[in-house]
Protein backbone atom coordinates (compact mmCIF):
# COMPACT_ATOMS: atom_id res chain seq x y z
CA UNK A 1 0.00 0.00 0.00
CA UNK A 2 1.14 3.56 -0.66
CA UNK A 3 -0.12 7.15 -0.45
CA UNK A 4 -1.98 8.88 -3.27
CA UNK A 5 -3.94 12.12 -3.57
CA UNK A 6 -7.29 10.86 -4.81
CA UNK A 7 -9.86 13.25 -6.28
CA UNK A 8 -13.45 11.98 -6.26
CA UNK A 9 -16.66 13.39 -7.72
CA UNK A 10 -20.15 12.97 -6.29
CA UNK A 11 -23.47 12.71 -8.13
CA UNK A 12 -23.94 16.49 -7.96
CA UNK A 13 -20.60 17.11 -9.68
CA UNK A 14 -18.77 18.28 -6.56
CA UNK A 15 -15.16 17.16 -6.21
CA UNK A 16 -13.05 16.55 -3.14
CA UNK A 17 -9.44 15.49 -2.64
CA UNK A 18 -7.82 13.45 0.10
CA UNK A 19 -4.62 11.49 0.65
CA UNK A 20 -5.62 7.84 0.59
CA UNK A 21 -3.82 4.50 0.80
CA UNK A 22 -4.13 2.48 -2.41
CA UNK A 23 -2.48 -0.63 -3.86
CA UNK A 24 -0.56 -1.27 -7.07
CA UNK A 25 -3.44 -3.24 -8.60
CA UNK A 26 -5.56 -0.07 -8.52
CA UNK A 27 -3.15 1.75 -10.84
CA UNK A 28 -4.02 2.03 -14.54
CA UNK A 29 -2.34 -0.17 -17.13
CA UNK A 30 1.17 0.47 -18.43
CA UNK A 31 4.48 -1.24 -19.09
CA UNK A 32 6.51 0.60 -16.44
CA UNK A 33 5.92 0.95 -12.71
CA UNK A 34 7.71 4.00 -11.29
CA UNK A 35 8.46 4.78 -7.67
CA UNK A 36 7.64 8.49 -7.79
CA UNK A 37 9.97 10.79 -5.89
CA UNK A 38 8.96 14.31 -6.96
CA UNK A 39 6.15 16.03 -8.82
CA UNK A 40 5.11 19.65 -9.31
CA UNK A 41 2.17 22.02 -9.09
CA UNK A 42 1.13 23.55 -12.41
CA UNK A 43 -1.85 25.57 -13.64
CA UNK A 44 -3.47 22.45 -15.08
CA UNK A 45 -3.09 20.73 -11.69
CA UNK A 46 -4.96 23.63 -10.17
CA UNK A 47 -7.78 23.14 -12.66
CA UNK A 48 -7.86 19.39 -12.05
CA UNK A 49 -8.15 19.92 -8.30
CA UNK A 50 -10.81 22.63 -8.66
CA UNK A 51 -14.59 21.96 -8.44
CA UNK A 52 -15.65 19.98 -11.49
CA UNK A 53 -12.07 19.23 -12.48
CA UNK A 54 -11.79 22.29 -14.71
CA UNK A 55 -13.04 20.27 -17.68
CA UNK A 56 -9.72 18.41 -17.83
CA UNK A 57 -10.25 15.29 -15.73
CA UNK A 58 -11.53 12.40 -17.85
CA UNK A 59 -12.22 9.84 -15.13
CA UNK A 60 -12.94 9.58 -11.42
CA UNK A 61 -11.53 8.64 -9.02
CA UNK A 62 -8.45 10.41 -10.28
CA UNK A 63 -4.83 11.10 -9.31
CA UNK A 64 -3.75 14.55 -10.60
CA UNK A 65 -0.17 15.65 -11.24
CA UNK A 66 0.83 16.36 -14.85
CA UNK A 67 4.47 15.32 -14.44
CA UNK A 68 6.77 13.34 -12.18
CA UNK A 69 10.29 12.01 -11.77
CA UNK A 70 11.43 8.87 -9.98
CA UNK A 71 13.04 5.47 -10.37
CA UNK A 72 11.79 2.45 -12.28
CA UNK A 73 10.53 -0.24 -9.94
CA UNK A 74 9.39 -2.76 -12.54
CA UNK A 75 9.25 -2.82 -16.34
CA UNK A 76 8.12 -5.17 -19.07
CA UNK A 77 9.82 -2.92 -21.65
CA UNK A 78 13.50 -3.73 -22.34
CA UNK A 79 14.40 -0.03 -22.56
CA UNK A 80 13.97 0.39 -18.82
CA UNK A 81 15.22 -1.65 -15.90
CA UNK A 82 14.74 -1.39 -12.14
CA UNK A 83 16.63 1.57 -10.70
CA UNK A 84 16.67 3.69 -13.88
CA UNK A 85 15.95 7.37 -13.23
CA UNK A 86 13.14 8.63 -15.45
CA UNK A 87 11.01 11.72 -16.01
CA UNK A 88 7.54 12.06 -17.51
CA UNK A 89 5.88 15.16 -18.92
CA UNK A 90 2.80 15.36 -21.11
CA UNK A 91 0.62 12.61 -22.60
CA UNK A 92 -2.41 13.84 -20.59
CA UNK A 93 -1.01 12.32 -17.41
CA UNK A 94 -2.92 13.84 -14.51
CA UNK A 95 -5.89 14.43 -16.82
CA UNK A 96 -6.87 11.27 -18.70
CA UNK A 97 -4.34 8.97 -17.02
CA UNK A 98 -3.45 8.94 -13.32
CA UNK A 99 -0.52 11.25 -12.64
CA UNK A 100 2.22 12.12 -10.20
CA UNK A 101 0.36 12.90 -6.98
CA UNK A 102 1.08 9.40 -5.68
CA UNK A 103 4.07 7.46 -4.44
CA UNK A 104 3.80 5.07 -7.39
CA UNK A 105 2.65 5.43 -10.99
CA UNK A 106 2.20 2.97 -13.85
CA UNK A 107 2.54 4.39 -17.36
CA UNK A 108 3.38 3.49 -20.94
CA UNK A 109 7.09 3.15 -21.62
CA UNK A 110 6.89 5.52 -24.61
CA UNK A 111 5.86 8.35 -22.30
CA UNK A 112 9.07 8.25 -20.26
CA UNK A 113 12.49 9.73 -20.90
CA UNK A 114 15.67 8.64 -19.10
CA UNK A 115 17.11 11.46 -17.03
CA UNK A 116 20.29 12.88 -18.60
CA UNK A 117 23.54 13.12 -16.70
CA UNK A 118 23.68 16.22 -14.54
CA UNK A 119 20.06 16.11 -13.39
CA UNK A 120 18.64 14.32 -10.36
CA UNK A 121 14.93 13.65 -9.88
CA UNK A 122 14.38 16.72 -7.70
CA UNK A 123 16.06 18.98 -10.24
CA UNK A 124 14.03 17.37 -13.01
CA UNK A 125 10.84 18.46 -11.27
CA UNK A 126 12.25 21.88 -10.48
CA UNK A 127 12.29 22.05 -14.28
CA UNK A 128 9.06 20.05 -14.74
CA UNK A 129 6.58 20.49 -17.56
CA UNK A 130 6.94 24.26 -17.36
CA UNK A 131 10.70 24.19 -17.79
CA UNK A 132 10.50 21.48 -20.45
CA UNK A 133 8.08 23.73 -22.34
CA UNK A 134 10.49 26.64 -21.90
CA UNK A 135 13.32 24.65 -23.45
CA UNK A 136 11.12 23.54 -26.34
CA UNK A 137 10.34 27.22 -26.90
CA UNK A 138 14.00 28.25 -26.82
CA UNK A 139 14.86 25.46 -29.26
CA UNK A 140 12.07 26.60 -31.61
CA UNK A 141 13.36 30.19 -31.55
CA UNK A 142 16.90 28.96 -32.22
CA UNK A 143 15.72 26.81 -35.12
CA UNK A 144 14.21 29.92 -36.74
CA UNK A 145 17.05 32.26 -35.78
CA UNK A 146 16.91 34.65 -32.82
CA UNK A 147 17.45 38.19 -34.09
CA UNK A 148 19.86 40.72 -32.63
CA UNK A 149 17.76 42.40 -29.97
CA UNK A 150 16.19 41.74 -26.58
CA UNK A 151 14.14 38.56 -26.25
CA UNK A 152 10.80 39.21 -24.57
CA UNK A 153 9.30 36.73 -22.09
CA UNK A 154 5.69 37.34 -21.07
CA UNK A 155 4.33 35.91 -17.84
CA UNK A 156 7.96 35.96 -16.76
CA UNK A 157 7.41 35.28 -13.04
CA UNK A 158 5.45 32.08 -13.70
CA UNK A 159 6.80 28.58 -14.15
CA UNK A 160 7.38 28.69 -17.92
CA UNK A 161 8.56 32.28 -17.85
CA UNK A 162 11.01 31.87 -14.97
CA UNK A 163 12.88 29.00 -16.60
CA UNK A 164 12.77 30.70 -20.01
CA UNK A 165 14.41 33.81 -18.57
CA UNK A 166 17.14 31.72 -16.91
CA UNK A 167 17.88 29.65 -20.04
CA UNK A 168 17.95 32.62 -22.41
CA UNK A 169 20.20 34.61 -20.08
CA UNK A 170 22.56 31.63 -19.66
CA UNK A 171 22.81 31.40 -23.46
CA UNK A 172 23.93 35.04 -23.60
CA UNK A 173 20.72 36.75 -24.74
CA UNK A 174 19.47 40.07 -23.44
CA UNK A 175 16.13 39.23 -21.78
CA UNK A 176 13.15 41.47 -21.07
CA UNK A 177 10.64 40.01 -18.61
CA UNK A 178 7.00 41.06 -18.56
CA UNK A 179 5.28 40.92 -15.19
CA UNK A 180 2.15 42.32 -13.60
CA UNK A 181 3.72 42.19 -10.14
CA UNK A 182 6.38 44.85 -9.51
CA UNK A 183 7.58 42.95 -6.44
CA UNK A 184 8.94 40.19 -8.71
CA UNK A 185 11.45 42.51 -10.43
CA UNK A 186 14.38 41.51 -8.20
CA UNK A 187 13.52 37.83 -8.64
CA UNK A 188 13.54 38.16 -12.43
CA UNK A 189 16.80 40.09 -12.39
CA UNK A 190 18.35 37.33 -10.27
CA UNK A 191 17.43 34.89 -13.06
CA UNK A 192 19.17 37.07 -15.64
CA UNK A 193 16.54 39.52 -16.92
CA UNK A 194 18.13 42.82 -17.89
CA UNK A 195 14.86 44.66 -18.44
CA UNK A 196 11.55 44.53 -16.55
CA UNK A 197 8.43 45.48 -18.51
CA UNK A 198 5.12 46.21 -16.77
CA UNK A 199 2.29 44.01 -17.98
CA UNK A 200 0.09 47.07 -18.54
CA UNK A 201 2.65 48.45 -20.96
CA UNK A 202 2.32 45.40 -23.23
CA UNK A 203 -1.29 44.49 -22.56
CA UNK A 204 -2.81 47.73 -23.84
CA UNK A 205 -5.45 47.54 -26.55
CA UNK A 206 -3.90 46.97 -29.96
CA UNK A 207 -4.30 50.22 -31.87
CA UNK A 208 -2.04 49.55 -34.84
CA UNK A 209 -1.07 46.22 -36.41
CA UNK A 210 2.58 47.33 -36.55
CA UNK A 211 4.61 49.34 -34.03
CA UNK A 212 8.32 50.03 -33.65
CA UNK A 213 10.56 46.98 -34.13
CA UNK A 214 11.72 46.09 -30.62
CA UNK A 215 12.08 42.39 -29.86
CA UNK A 216 14.47 39.88 -31.43
CA UNK A 217 12.32 36.99 -30.25
CA UNK A 218 9.58 36.24 -27.77
CA UNK A 219 8.36 33.42 -25.57
CA UNK A 220 4.72 34.19 -24.82
CA UNK A 221 3.13 32.36 -21.91
CA UNK A 222 -0.02 34.50 -21.81
CA UNK A 223 -1.73 34.71 -25.21
CA UNK A 224 -4.75 36.85 -26.03
CA UNK A 225 -4.35 40.61 -26.30
CA UNK A 226 -0.75 40.53 -25.08
CA UNK A 227 0.30 38.15 -27.84
CA UNK A 228 -1.47 40.30 -30.43
CA UNK A 229 0.36 43.41 -29.23
CA UNK A 230 3.75 41.68 -29.20
CA UNK A 231 3.35 40.48 -32.79
CA UNK A 232 3.37 44.09 -33.97
CA UNK A 233 6.56 44.87 -32.04
CA UNK A 234 8.81 42.12 -33.41
CA UNK A 235 11.92 42.77 -35.49
CA UNK A 236 11.69 41.77 -39.12
CA UNK A 237 11.81 37.99 -39.45
CA UNK A 238 11.71 37.42 -35.68
CA UNK A 239 9.76 34.59 -34.08
CA UNK A 240 7.26 34.26 -31.25
CA UNK A 241 6.97 30.91 -29.46
CA UNK A 242 3.44 30.82 -28.05
CA UNK A 243 2.87 28.42 -25.16
CA UNK A 244 0.06 29.76 -22.98
CA UNK A 245 -3.63 30.64 -22.95
CA UNK A 246 -3.91 32.43 -19.60
CA UNK A 247 -4.94 35.64 -21.39
CA UNK A 248 -7.55 33.76 -23.49
CA UNK A 249 -7.57 31.55 -26.55
CA UNK A 250 -8.56 34.37 -28.89
CA UNK A 251 -6.06 36.37 -30.94
CA UNK A 252 -7.27 39.89 -31.81
CA UNK A 253 -4.60 40.41 -34.46
CA UNK A 254 -4.31 40.82 -38.22
CA UNK A 255 -2.10 39.08 -40.79
CA UNK A 256 -0.05 42.27 -41.28
CA UNK A 257 2.86 41.36 -38.94
CA UNK A 258 3.21 38.06 -40.80
CA UNK A 259 2.99 39.58 -44.28
CA UNK A 260 4.93 42.82 -43.89
CA UNK A 261 7.48 41.82 -41.24
CA UNK A 262 7.78 38.09 -41.80
CA UNK A 263 7.02 37.34 -38.16
CA UNK A 264 6.88 33.63 -37.32
CA UNK A 265 4.25 32.42 -34.84
CA UNK A 266 5.43 29.08 -33.43
CA UNK A 267 2.95 26.99 -31.46
CA UNK A 268 4.58 24.93 -28.69
CA UNK A 269 2.77 21.87 -27.35
CA UNK A 270 4.54 19.96 -24.60
CA UNK A 271 2.02 17.13 -24.47
CA UNK A 272 2.74 14.80 -27.38
CA UNK A 273 6.31 15.62 -28.40
CA UNK A 274 8.18 12.91 -30.35
CA UNK A 275 10.62 10.92 -28.22
CA UNK A 276 13.74 12.28 -29.98
CA UNK A 277 12.62 15.87 -29.39
CA UNK A 278 11.84 15.20 -25.73
CA UNK A 279 15.23 13.58 -25.22
CA UNK A 280 16.98 16.45 -26.99
CA UNK A 281 15.16 18.99 -24.81
CA UNK A 282 16.04 17.23 -21.56
CA UNK A 283 19.68 16.89 -22.62
CA UNK A 284 19.77 20.63 -23.37
CA UNK A 285 18.21 21.35 -19.97
CA UNK A 286 20.95 19.37 -18.24
CA UNK A 287 23.57 21.27 -20.24
CA UNK A 288 22.28 24.84 -20.52
CA UNK A 289 20.10 25.56 -17.48
CA UNK A 290 22.17 26.98 -14.60
CA UNK A 291 21.37 24.82 -11.59
CA UNK A 292 22.00 27.59 -9.07
CA UNK A 293 19.29 29.70 -10.70
CA UNK A 294 17.01 26.69 -10.89
CA UNK A 295 17.36 26.17 -7.15
CA UNK A 296 16.42 29.80 -6.52
CA UNK A 297 13.07 29.17 -8.22
CA UNK A 298 12.11 26.17 -6.08
CA UNK A 299 9.28 26.30 -3.55
CA UNK A 300 9.42 22.97 -1.60
CA UNK A 301 6.15 21.27 -0.66
CA UNK A 302 4.66 17.98 0.48
CA UNK A 303 1.47 16.20 -0.62
CA UNK A 304 -0.63 17.58 2.24
CA UNK A 305 0.06 21.10 0.87
CA UNK A 306 -1.52 20.34 -2.51
CA UNK A 307 -5.12 21.52 -1.96
CA UNK A 308 -3.98 24.99 -0.88
CA UNK A 309 -1.19 25.25 -3.44
CA UNK A 310 -3.41 24.31 -6.37
CA UNK A 311 -5.94 26.92 -5.27
CA UNK A 312 -3.19 29.55 -4.98
CA UNK A 313 -1.81 28.84 -8.43
CA UNK A 314 -5.23 29.48 -10.00
CA UNK A 315 -5.19 32.89 -8.30
CA UNK A 316 -1.78 33.72 -9.74
CA UNK A 317 -0.22 33.76 -6.28
CA UNK A 318 2.57 31.23 -6.90
CA UNK A 319 6.02 32.42 -7.98
CA UNK A 320 8.62 30.05 -9.39
CA UNK A 321 8.48 26.24 -9.32
CA UNK A 322 6.63 24.28 -6.64
CA UNK A 323 8.38 20.91 -6.19
CA UNK A 324 6.44 18.30 -4.22
CA UNK A 325 8.25 15.54 -2.33
CA UNK A 326 5.60 12.82 -2.48
CA UNK A 327 7.34 10.81 0.23
CA UNK A 328 7.57 13.65 2.79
Amino acid sequence: MFDAMIVTKDDEGNTSAAITQISEDQLPAGEVLVAVEYTTVNYKDGLCMSPGGGGLVRNYPHVPGIDFAGRVEDSSDPRYKAGDRVVLTGWRVGEAHWGGYAQKARVKADWLVPLPEGLDTRQAMAVGTAGFTSMLSVMALEDHGIKSGPVLVTGAAGGVGSVAVAILAALGHEVAGVTGRPETADYLKSLGATQIVAREEINETVKRPLEGETWGGCIDAVGGAMLARVLGQMLYGASVAAVGLAGCAGLPATVIPFLLRGVNLLGIDSVMQPYDNRLRAWERIGKDLPMEKLEAMVVPAKMSDLPQLTADILKGQVQGRVVVDVNA
